[in-house]
């Protein structure tokens, strides 16, 4: 389409010189035919002329065309309108200017310098309309509505904020997204992707009865999410690079989208990062608010199983951390209290170790006989 219309606009360019100019420039060639110097011979030699042309020059159009429009569709709707409200009054003023200048008949003054006038004045007033525009438009909000605001911050887009949340099935079948969101610790819209569908409904009917009750819980889910009324939740049939799998595609994605990646898988973590694109992951989250514990503080834990190192017992909080406790392995399935010795963050999760409370209070005795 934008092909058929850049070679109509060069013909009816070249038809309208040729109609214009050609008998004109035939005046300069001595003995010439009157019919050949009509105006109409001129219009078909300028279109024929154009059309040809236009082969040659069609593709780097079509490609400054392409710029511009990937460059306009970054833009917000807002900042076009006010700047193109902007470079109107800005025009319109230089207009105003440059009547009383054309009266003087000076030809700098009269013809070159209103053109200067319109150039810049509508720059000037672009400019201002679109870094003002926010207190442009709270000049037209009615004074109810600057009454609901009153008291509450503004928030402006930028780099901080991003307002779409491209859900990586992990995320959905982990669950903790739902209780994350109605806690309000999660704004903006969710943006579940066809492909991560396709995936949930091919675990959902997998042969492995695991995978299928995860699959189902996925679904569930979406479900749920899509039922809060606090919650917009939204599709995306977009068509993405058919070769990558289906992480690569969500980096495309939240890439085209501007948005964020939502999930809990460690290297779609990495590889979103990797590409530039923000990533919010819930395991991460689930370590920040979990209670910091200090050395020197006493816990009452259940040794489960045995740790790597000679006569270690492995223990599990209630949040799934877990406490490595020394000497521990002599009191399998027993409920003991330890005392924390130090803590290890990881992009795991978090590590405690820990001795047995009979032993500390062994050394302070010894420290005090001493």
């Amino acid at each position: 389409m934008i092909t058929n219309l850049i070679i109509l606009t060069l013909v009816l360019v070249g038809g309208s010189l040729g109609y214009n100019f050609f008998p004109e420039l035939m005046d300069f060639i001595p003995s010439v035919p009157a019919w050949i110097a009509n105006p109409i011979v001129g219009l078909i030699l300028g279109a024929a002329i154009f059309y040809l042309l236009s082969f040659q020059v069609i593709k780097p159009i079509e490609r400054s065309i392409k710029k511009m429009e990937s460059f306009f569709s970054q833009l917000s709707v807002a900042y076009l309108i006010f700047g193109s409200v902007g470079a109107i009054i800005g025009l319109i003023l230089a207009i105003l200017v440059s009547i009383p200048l054309a009266a003087l008949n000076m030809i700098f003054v009269s013809n070159v310098l209103p053109l200067i006038l319109a150039v810049f004045s509508a720059y000037f007033c672009f400019q201002i309309a679109t870094s003002r525009r926010e207190e442009i438009r709270r000049l037209f909000t009615s004074r109810a509505q600057k009454q609901e605001e009153n008291g509450v911050l503004e928030r402006k887009e930028g780099d901080s904020f991003r307002r779409y949340k491209v859900l990586d099935t992990s995320t959905i079948i982990d669950g903790r997204i739902l209780d994350v969101t109605k806690a309000g610790f999660l704004e903006g819209t969710f943006v579940v992707s066809q492909h991560v569908l396709q995936e949930l409904q091919y675990i959902a009917d997998s042969s492995d009865s695991l995978k299928r009750v995860r699959g189902r819980r996925g679904l569930d889910i979406l479900n749920a999410l899509q039922k809060e009324e606090k919650i917009e939740v939204q599709m995306d049939d977009s068509p993405l690079p058919e070769s990558d799998e289906v992480d690569m595609k969500l980096v495309h994605l939240a890439k085209k989208m501007d948005g964020v990646v939502v999930t809990n898988d460690y290297n779609l973590n990495k590889v979103a990062e990797f590409q530039k694109v923000p990533v919010l992951n819930i395991n991460e989250l689930a370590n920040a608010v979990k209670p910091v514990v200090i050395p020197g503080e006493t816990m009452r834990v259940m040794v489960v199983k045995n740790g790597t190192e000679r006569s270690q017992g492995v223990a599990y909080l209630d949040d799934g951390t877990m406490v490595v406790v020394e000497e521990g392995q002599h009191y399998m399935n027993k409920s003991v209290t330890v005392v924390v010795t130090s803590a290890l963050q990881t992009n795991a999760g978090r590590m405690i170790f820990a001795k047995m409370e009979h032993s500390q209070k062994g050394i302070d005795d010894w420290k005090e006989t001493k």
